[in-house]
């Protein structure tokens, strides 16, 4: 048995939506198992309803108005609503069902919406969790079996998880025959053997549910749906102009522009840098004038611009993504987001790769004492 029970480091603050998500999934499946578990006659028509659109003949035994509540508000591809789009997302099938879920997303819930923010981090939810369906949907039309739970959402956090977190760990209970103990696997081991191992390869032999009853299209369409939002989240910070430095006027050509901002650095004229550098939307100065762009991002974490400094830093790391240049790109990425930002956790990625790139070097001792802070931090809380 290989169990995750939490990941590493954590990001500061409580994560509320997560909280809310967790309390709502419980909140619904106790109404509905406790309220609703009691034995339904199955001669109502109901019922006979739901017995019909299974294909299980006239009789059930067993057969309770929870069943009836889940085949009502669960996702049927062959009678698609948007109602029971999102309502089906906050049903589960069983106490384990839910336990499960409610486990992954309490383990990697807290970052994601740490990184999003809470308003964009519950319409990711929703929207992933939704094209988590719908890719079911499409692998399997016409089907009158309901599709519950959370899982394609939670899918979703992890795609998210996975890009945004790369060089997180994931603390797991192994037990086999004798052997019990916690190991810590990189996160992105975790995440790429439940896509692939627990999903992909078991619906390539069954199909989008297994006889199980395992929802794999749910998963795998929810994990890249994250994946795919993720790429767009991460490239939109990249991509950063901010307003007071956009320049309308025709840009000049490169060598012009180059010697032009090389200058205005030099002179400490960085106001007029930032303008010449987010001005135009190409990326040659990121090419051609590293040093100067780390210099230009420098300046903006320290008069508190903090996006436009992190945009620098991973613009000069798109153009230069080996050797001490990127080194250099890391350490101020992973400053900007420890000191401005307050995003330990994504800090911590480029800290690692900075020691990864020039492990004897100035930048790399800087980063050590930033991961130490961070762990120490974490330990504090």
């Amino acid at each position: 048995m290989f169990l995750p029970i939490s990941d590493a480091p954590n990001p500061p603050g409580r994560p509320l939506v997560t909280w809310a998500l967790i309390a709502v999934n419980v909140a619904v499946y106790l109404f509905a198992a406790v309220v609703l578990g009691g034995p339904v006659d199955p001669s109502s028509p109901a019922a006979q309803e739901l017995l019909r659109d299974l294909g299980r003949g006239a009789v059930a035994p067993g057969l309770t108005h929870y069943d009836l509540f889940v085949f009502e508000y669960g996702f049927k591809p062959a009678h698609a609503s948007i109602l029971t789009l999102f309502s089906s997302m906050f049903l589960h099938g069983g106490f384990f069902h839910l336990a499960g879920n409610m486990l992954f997303l309490w383990i990697f819930g807290d970052n994601v919406e740490h990184r999003l923010g809470r308003g964009g981090y519950l319409l990711s939810y929703l929207g992933t969790g939704a094209a988590a369906t719908l890719f079911f949907a499409a692998m399997s039309p016409g089907s009158e079996v309901p599709l519950v739970g959370a899982s394609g959402a939670i899918s979703g956090v992890m795609g998210f998880y996975f890009l945004l977190f790369p060089r997180n760990v994931v603390n797991v209970f192994v037990l086999l025959f004798v052997f019990a103990q916690v190991i810590r696997i990189p996160a992105r081991v975790v995440l790429g053997g439940y896509i692939i191992l627990s999903n992909i390869l078991p619906a390539l032999a069954e199909g989008s549910a297994g006889p199980s009853g395992v929802a794999y299209g749910a998963h795998i369409g929810g994990f890249f749906a994250g994946l795919g939002a993720a790429f767009l989240v991460d490239r939109r910070e990249r991509e950063s102009r901010p307003r007071e430095y956009r320049d309308a006027r025709p840009a000049r050509p490169i060598q012009e522009r180059e010697e032009a901002f090389r200058e205005l650095v030099a002179a400490g004229k960085m106001a007029e840098a930032a303008r010449a550098f987010f001005g135009p939307h190409d990326h040659a100065l990121d090419r051609e004038a590293p040093r100067e762009v780390l210099v230009l991002g420098r300046w903006l974490s320290e008069t508190g611009d903090a996006r436009a400094a992190l945009s620098a830093f991973r613009r000069v790391l798109a153009a230069h993504p080996t050797g001490l240049m990127a080194a250099d790109a890391h350490l101020g990425a992973g400053l900007v987001q420890l000191k401005n930002m307050q995003r330990p956790t994504s800090a911590y990625q480029h800290f690692l790769d900075v020691i990864d790139l020039e492990p004897r070097s100035e930048a790399a001792e800087i980063a050590r004492q930033g991961i130490q802070f961070i762990e120490g931090d974490a330990r504090g809380r």
